[in-house]
Order: C-alpha cells, then structure tokens, then sequence
C-alpha cells in the first residue's frame, strides 16, 4: 500500500507547486500529460485532481479542462490583548440585508442569550459579499431589551459593534468556534455553491462590559473560498 500513497502524494506535491506558481485561471496539463510526466496512473492523478478540486484550489469547467482557482479569502486570527480586535479579511466587504424581523428568541437562541424563550429578539440574516460575490450567510439574535431602537439602517451600515455603541452597548469579548459543514439547498443557492458543498459553520458569542450576552451569531462561509490563518506569538 505504500508505493500508491507515496505516489499520489508526488502527485499532489507536484500540482500544489502549480497552483503556488501559476495565476488564477491558468490550466494545469491534462491527464494523460500529468500521467507522462510523473510515470503514475490515471486514477492515481484523477485521485490527486479531485482532492485539489473538492479544496477549491482546482476548478474544472466542463470541456475546456482544469485551472487553477482564485486564491481564497483570508482570516487571519492574532493573538492581541483586545479581545475584538482580529485583523480585516482581505477583499472588500459589503452586506445585504437578507431579512429583518423582531420575533420571539426560541429555546435554542433563548439558552445562549439567557433569556426566556418568548423574549423579543432582533434576528437579521446577512449575506456578506466579497468584492461583490456571495461569501457567507450570517443569522444574527440581538435581545430587543438590550438595544430596542435597533433598526433595519443600522443592520446595513458600517461595523455593527460600532452601531451598537450608538445603543450604548459595549461589547467587551466574545467567543467564537468554528467547525466544518455543508450547504443546503438555500444556502447553495444564496452563495452560488453546489448543494452539499464544504463550508465552514461560524458561531459567535457577544458579551458587553456588563456581562450580559448582546449578541448571538452563527454564519455559513463557502469553504472553497475561504480561509482562517492563526498567527501565535510566545
């Protein structure tokens, strides 16, 4: 079993340092010439293919071939006395409202904002977008208690712990986790991916200077599109 894995990973190697050299949209040589070059199989190089692909590095479009995609998104998470203060993804940002609605918390948003499942909650849902292409879906709860005059304009523009200074709410830390996922069919279709493509599922809890949990958000990012780097200092 050892001699097929070390090839496909020769393989794998091979096609990384394309993409690393080549710019976005460039081919990668065709199956056979691949098979040519290294001495593999063609399931060998298809498997190699296919993993690269399924990671959004790769992009085949039908009858023309396979190119090297767009270099993804990137997060990068630094370790920073300031507990809200994570650097700006590359690209540029933009939001739409997808709805916006005062509606009871529910059990679930209830247990994470502590307050009584019929407590009103604002809920927004945002797609975010990245130099105009659909990016993430993010749902956020807000409790109506802790900023009532809360509005659609407010949702739209500008950073949203900013505006909820306006609302003298003043966010001190949160926590955040982040786990691998997959779309569905809504979600597919807002952020122009197949159904069931990777994702990454991105849950934030909000606390201000009081204590009190202001904020509870949880976000689908496309996964072939976007990265998280951790930057760690000692």
């Amino acid at each position: 079993m050892g001699e097929p894995i070390l090839k496909r990973e020769r393989v794998r190697d091979h096609l990384l340092e394309l993409i690393e050299t080549h710019p976005p949209g460039a081919p990668i040589p065709a199956e056979r010439v691949l098979c040519q070059q290294l001495s593999v199989s063609r399931p060998t190089v298809r498997s190699a293919v296919e993993e690269l692909v399924n990671l959004g590095l790769l992009v085949r479009q039908h009858g023309r071939g396979t190119f090297v995609a767009r270099a993804k998104i990137t997060q990068e998470l630094v370790s920073d006395a300031h507990a809200m203060a994570v650097p700006a993804a590359s690209g540029t940002w933009s939001s739409r409202v997808l709805e916006h609605a005062k509606l009871p918390a529910g059990a679930r948003v209830g247990r994470r904002l502590h307050v009584s499942p019929a407590a009103e909650i604002h809920y927004t849902a945002r797609l975010r977008l990245v130099d105009g292409e659909p990016m993430a879906i993010a749902h956020l709860h807000v409790p109506v208690a802790i900023a009532p005059g809360l509005t659609l304009h407010d949702m739209e523009s500008g950073d949203f712990y900013d505006r909820l200074r306006e609302h003298d709410v003043h966010v001190s830390e949160a926590v955040q986790s982040i786990e691998p996922t997959v779309t569905n069919d809504a979600e597919a279709a807002l952020l122009a991916v197949p159904v069931l493509a990777p994702a990454l599922l991105f849950e934030r809890l909000t606390t201000d200077a009081q204590g009190r949990q202001v904020e509870y958000v949880h976000s689908i990012y496309r996964g072939d599109r976007y990265k998280i780097v951790s930057r760690l200092t000692f």
